[in-house]
């Protein structure tokens, strides 16, 4: 009995799923394994969650885009072939959206800018300020520590 690594079949097995979705005959005469042996390694990866040998980010973005014109018996035949649910697609579709509306809604305006320069100025400004009475604060806590050690071992003597 032959034994095979874990890379090989994560390859194999990226070959049965979508995007490539090939058919496990095909494979398996490529390869050089059992059309048996091909179906339990995929049902063992699609049970552990390891179907990261599927769709990139590319990859899902170039599905919204070939689903874009079709109508929705279009959609889910297409759906159908590639092993994506529509949810999915419709999700991936909002997710796509989202990053390229991002940018645009995030920018800060020319005003908004100027107002934050404007409050940075004044935090920094404030910040010196504390520093600089904190600082004086422990200058003088020093020093009377200092004069109560000279008065008290003055009064020792």
């Amino acid at each position: 009995m032959a034994r095979y690594g874990q890379a090989f079949r994560d390859r194999a097995v990226a070959r049965l799923l979508p995007p490539e979705s090939a058919q496990a005959v095909e494979v398996a005469q490529q390869i050089g394994v059992t059309v048996e042996t091909l179906e339990r390694w995929r049902a063992e990866a699609l049970g552990a969650g390891k179907k990261s040998g599927g769709w990139t980010a590319v990859a899902r973005f170039e599905a919204v885009l070939a689903t874009a014109g079709m109508s929705e018996e279009q959609r889910n035949t297409w759906c159908r072939e590639k092993g994506v649910f529509p949810s999915e697609l419709g999700q991936w579709r909002q997710t796509a959206t989202q990053a390229l509306a991002g940018p645009a809604e995030v920018r800060a305006t020319p005003q908004q800018t100027s107002q934050d320069r404007r409050r940075i100025r004044e935090l920094e400004r404030d910040l010196r300020r504390k520093e600089k009475a904190l600082a004086e604060t422990a200058a003088l806590l020093v020093l009377s520590k200092k004069v109560e050690a000279i008065y008290r071992g003055g009064a020792d003597e």
